[in-house]
């Protein structure tokens, strides 16, 4: 809600604002037709959501046309919050309120006992207050400890004994959030957390505008646009949104998760929080970016993670965080001022991962780091044929290999091992010393710069290792990789 934004109208009294020639709108209207005008400008309504262009913007669009409260449902981090929070965009820049309004009631139609006593007395001379739109966003996290007086509102004692005013008196009512929302967008996240008694009170708020409280039957039509998000897990595990409701919801919308390694690149880089320095000196390949957004897409078909959960885009958000602070960290340590992300980083995503993922019984099993593991092993095993030949998994024995003379290399020598904090100039000797692996290079990815040849080139160790021609082996600060067999055969 950073938005900048203009001055406000000079405008000060209702009569300035009727001369003006200004005619109010219902919000829905107001959303409807600023997005009318943005469709016919071919100007995104939703900028920097990313994957949705087809399937979710869509059916939001229309819903808006229709006037419609609206429900998104779908797993964790999937941009529900983040459309609701960008509808902002399509309110007018700058509403006009009566001055002191805790509704912000409509000069033109007051709703509050306040303002319509103001407009009574004062006509035309009313006061008048700009709001502007990043201010008529509001948003409710439902939790079980949420109340009626917190969402519409309840007798204010303290009110009424300054007052001298009766409980009987509807000046002693504190407004709860949907009224103080009134002319403006309420967001309620996770819908079905939210008590089923206090869902039923939301009924006529939707539909008649009636507010009940304690007793008072305040006929409030409050003009309000509801967006409501709920996680689908969320209708079997911990609470429902009760049949009424859904029914007074006009459209439900379903969000879901990127669908290829672009569009969940586009959104990692576009939303994770590196600095000026580390966007500067650490250096990431599109190998890596790929290969980071492969282990979310894993993770979301293993049978170690609860896929009901999901595997939000945070994961990978975090993730790349992560990636780029172990590579920072190496370089700080070797007096470096610039380096690249090298596989061996990505032991560093690991926390990332298994903060985000839930596990099933399996996973529980094997353990959190394990599993983690186990997500980048199978990641570059799926990224392994983008770069280099396939390797067959029932392939003959007696059959050529492009990477039988890497294979026999290891075969005859003690292996490579490859420490977490090497210099950048000792990395590439190393890599450089296996000469099998530069010619696997050059026949394969001759075009690749330095940066990307290096990567690529521990990524074919680590993908032959998932293939079962080479072995791998973790110790204190490092990996290293040697012959699967070699070493049995010579008694060693």
């Amino acid at each position: 809600m950073n938005e900048r934004h203009s001055e406000p109208p000079k405008i000060k009294t209702l009569g300035e604002l009727i001369a003006s020639g200004y005619t109010p709108r219902p919000i829905r209207d107001e959303i409807r037709e600023n997005l009318i005008a943005r469709i016919q400008a071919n100007q995104p309504a939703f900028e920097g959501v990313w994957g949705y262009e087809n399937t979710v913007i869509p059916q939001l669009e229309q819903a808006l046309l229709s006037r419609h409260h609206i429900n998104l449902l779908g797993l964790r981090g999937q941009a529900k919050t983040r459309m609701a929070r960008l509808m902002v965009g399509l309110l007018d820049e700058w509403m006009p309120e009566v001055e002191g309004s805790e509704i912000h009631d409509d000069p033109f139609r007051p709703l509050s006992r306040f303002a319509r006593e103001t407009v009574a007395e004062l006509g035309d001379k009313t006061p008048v207050a700009w709001v502007h739109r990043s201010e008529r966003f509001y948003e409710k996290l439902a939790t079980p400890d949420v109340t009626v007086a917190d969402l519409i509102g309840d007798v204010d004692p303290i009110k009424a004994a300054n007052l001298k005013l009766s409980y009987a008196d509807d000046r002693v009512i504190h407004f709860g959030m949907i009224p103080r929302a009134n002319r403006c967008i309420f967001c309620i996240n996770e819908l079905p957390d939210l008590q089923s008694r206090i869902q039923v009170a939301l009924f006529n708020i939707l539909e008649e505008g009636d507010v009940q409280i304690r007793g008072f039957k305040v006929r409030l039509p409050l003009d309000l646009q509801f967006v409501f998000t709920a996680n689908p897990e969320d209708y079997t595990n911990r609470g429902s949104i009760v049949t009424p409701l859904k029914d007074r919801i006009g459209s439900q919308i379903l969000t879901h998760y990127p669908e290829d390694i672009a569009t969940a690149r586009r959104i990692t880089e576009q939303e994770a929080g590196l600095t000026e320095s580390q966007a500067r000196g650490i250096h990431l390949a599109d190998p890596a970016r790929d290969l980071l957004e492969q282990i979310s897409f894993e993770a979301r078909e293993s049978d170690f993670v609860d896929r009901k959960s999901g595997v939000s885009a945070r994961t990978s958000i975090t993730a790349l965080e992560n990636l780029v602070s172990t590579a920072e960290r190496r370089m700080l340590r070797n007096g470096e001022s610039e380096t690249w992300v090298r596989l061996g980083d990505f032991m560093g995503v690991i926390p990332a991962v298994t903060g985000k993922i839930e596990l099933v019984y399996e996973g529980e099993q094997e353990g959190a780091d394990a599993v983690a593991q186990h997500l980048i092993e199978e990641a570059v095993k799926s990224s392994f044929t983008e770069y280099f030949p396939e390797i067959r998994k029932l392939e003959h024995k007696d059959v050529p290999s492009p990477y039988d003379d890497l294979v026999h290399w290891f075969f005859e020598g003690e292996g490579l091992e490859l420490h977490d904090d090497l210099s950048d100039s000792a990395y590439r000797d190393l890599l450089d010393s296996v000469a099998p692996l530069g010619k696997l290079m050059d026949a394969h990815q001759p075009e690749a710069d330095s940066q990307t040849r290096y990567f690529l080139m521990e990524l074919l160790l680590w993908g032959l290792v998932a293939h079962e021609k080479l072995s791998k082996r973790r110790f204190s600060d490092g990996y290293q990789f040697k012959d699967l067999y070699g070493n049995y055969i010579r008694g060693l």
